[in-house]
């Protein structure tokens, strides 16, 4: 659950100390001097007198590290606009346009207008008084005016950290959550299995076989924060929820915006099994894999990361092939480069590779996928080598449409690539069977 942003503008009052790309400023909000932090290859170089954006939730929560405010952009106000419309510069140094909803700073005091009183809703625009040894020993939140014993959402974790944009979110895993005693308890995913893919675009695809299998299945989205940070940003998920395809998000690490916030992979696959009690989880980046065309330059690296992570918590991991029979780049075309330096090298743990039987039009791809899929098995047992059906998927990944979810990888449609969400769906199909008890029929399907 996001906390949103305190905002207050502040002035200049002293430059503590500089250094690359930071200024430690003190800026006076109101009455009161803050200390705030300045990214200035982001605001520029700010000088004493200069009025600025701030957000400082951090500061309000008294935090230890971290606990000042970030400037977010330097402030410019109607006057100043006008001043600079007259004489052709920028008044006070800034050039960034007027914000939507300036506030003035007459007699140093921040009055926000309707607009941003909305958005600072509950949330005073001073800093919190600081906490007491007492307030520090039961727990007491002063910027929220909370206390545990009395309201157990209270707690704040921070993501996005250290920029100026970082948001407070309560924590699942948080000491004041209502699931603390849960998390602090749970140490095993109990045989879960648990989807990993590379692409954020796999996971329509993945919940679509899993639910085609069993409809009655509860799966669980853990999104990284390898690629986007805000949950919101993810067209899929808005859908898939609105299609009631995914029972929960959890964001884990940096990312947020989940119907629940966790500060690891780790404890976001165990809130996924006992506070979301899921059958099945898929963990993917959100929007936005970065990739260099270098061997280990791409954020997709982080599905190798989290196989270990679903093993060590004796989960079932499952890796879900990124695949392309569309892809003009020779690295991804067929099994990805991705794929085989994430379950080939970063992967430690043994995963079910879910390799999809194409056949028709695609049949003379899945030959040299195979090929490749056998060299990530090698040496014998590191991992499983898992062939699923694909038959009947096309229709289910069809159907999708007519529930408002769009399929698009990498610009592609289903049409225009049928093969990579074929295999996402394969994966799904096999999660789904483990889920409902069934057991893969490893045997036969090793090579």
């Amino acid at each position: 659950m996001l906390d949103r942003i305190e905002w207050a503008v502040g002035q200049v009052q002293s430059i503590v100390q500089a250094r690359p790309g930071a200024q430690e400023l003190v800026c006076l909000v109101g009455n009161d001097l803050v200390p705030a932090l300045a990214y200035t290859d982001l605001v520029g170089e700010l000088v004493i007198g200069d009025q600025v954006w701030l957000n400082q939730r951090a500061l309000s929560l008294n935090l230890g590290t971290g606990g000042q405010a970030l400037v977010v952009a330097p402030f410019t106000d109607h006057s100043d606009l006008a001043a600079a419309a007259d004489t052709g510069s920028a008044a006070n140094h800034s050039t960034q346009p007027a914000p939507t909803n300036p506030c003035t700073t007459a007699n140093h005091s921040v009055h926000p207008t309707p607009v941003d009183t909305a958005i600072t809703a509950n949330h005073s625009t001073q800093p919190a008084p600081p906490a007491t040894p007492s307030d520090l020993a039961r727990g007491t939140n002063p910027a929220s005016g909370t206390d545990p014993a009395s309201n157990t959402d209270s707690g704040y974790l921070v993501k996005a950290r250290y920029t100026p944009l970082q948001v407070a979110v309560r924590g699942v895993d948080s000491p004041h959550s209502p699931h603390h005693q849960i998390m602090q308890q749970a140490d095993s995913l109990e045989g879960m299995p648990v989807v990993t893919a590379d692409l954020h675009s796999s996971l329509p695809a993945i919940c679509a076989g899993a639910l085609a299998s069993n409809p009655t299945l509860r799966v669980a989205y853990v999104m990284l924060d390898a690629a986007a940070l805000p949950a919101a940003y993810s067209r899929t998920i808005h859908q898939l929820r609105q299609a009631e395809m995914l029972t929960a998000v959890i964001t884990a690490g940096q990312a947020y915006g989940g119907d629940y916030e966790a500060v690891s992979v780790h404890s976001a696959l165990l809130a996924a099994r006992h506070v979301v009690q899921a059958d099945l989880a898929v963990v993917a980046q959100g929007p936005g894999n970065l990739g260099s065309h270098t061997p280990w330059g791409f954020s997709g690296l982080a599905v190798g990361e989290a196989i270990n992570a679903i093993a060590l918590l004796q989960g079932k991991p499952i890796g879900c092939l990124r695949v392309s029979g569309a892809d003009p780049r020779p690295r991804h075309y067929g099994l990805s480069h991705h794929s085989m330096t994430s379950y080939g090298k970063v992967a430690l743990a043994p995963a079910d590779l879910v390799l999809p039987i194409l056949t028709g039009q695609l049949a003379e791809l899945g030959g040299p996928i195979r090929t490749a899929v056998l060299e990530l098995t090698k040496p014998k047992g590191r991992h499983n080598l898992v062939k699923v059906s694909t038959d009947g998927l096309l229709a289910v990944l069809g159907g999708l449409s007519q529930q408002g979810i769009g399929l698009s990888t990498m610009g592609r449609s289903l049409a225009d690539d049928p093969a990579a969400f074929l295999a996402a769906a394969a994966a799904g199909r096999h999660a789904a069977a483990l889920a409902s008890g069934g057991v893969a029929d490893t045997a036969n399907n090793r090579d």
